[in-house]
């Protein structure tokens, strides 16, 4: 079965978005290897918010976008399949349909709403070495109890940035 895995940039204050949604904090590290990451999943999913911060482009090439919300008009988005019914149905759907992982590209309230609906399976952030002191939360309270699993870490040495996997207990 396909996995959903929230990966996320972070800040050490755990920010997940500066305070006007910016990203320009993000480090970028010339040893992550973003194609390897690009090619283990097929599907990617939004929040309206996001997606729209993300500038709407649409669909990234051999990847299928879902954005859920219940304001954007599908006809203005060809390129991404908007989605206003229920979130942790449509992801339980796509869990059991065939292909690589999907990620939970963003953002703070759609992982909340699938956490509640139990369909992550790994909550994967890649912490930057900054501190925002603002912004957009990674995790919107209140959050439901959940106990996690350390899978993995790894730390970047020129840049300083840690990723870790955890992996959600049943």
């Amino acid at each position: 079965m396909r996995r959903v895995r929230y990966q996320v940039a972070v800040s050490l204050d755990g920010y997940i978005a500066g305070p006007n949604g910016e990203a320009d904090w993000i480090v970028m590290d010339p040893e992550v290897d973003f194609e390897g990451l690009f090619a283990q999943f097929d599907t990617l999913l939004m929040g309206r918010k996001t997606f729209l911060a993300a500038g709407a482009g649409g669909a990234m090439p051999g990847t299928k976008v879902i954005v859920f919300s219940r304001t954007l008009a599908p006809a203005r988005y060809p390129k991404v399949q908007i989605v206003a019914s229920d979130p942790g149905e449509t992801v339980r759907r796509l869990k059991s349909e065939p292909g690589k992982d999907i990620w939970l590209f963003g953002g703070g309230e759609l992982f909340q709403t699938l956490l509640r609906a139990k369909v992550i399976d790994t909550i994967e952030p890649a912490i930057m070495p900054v501190v925002l002191g603002g912004g957009i939360p990674m995790f919107p309270s209140p959050l439901p109890q959940t106990g996690l699993t350390l899978r993995s870490h790894r730390r970047f040495e020129k840049s300083g940035i840690v990723v870790l996997e955890y992996e959600l207990n049943s």
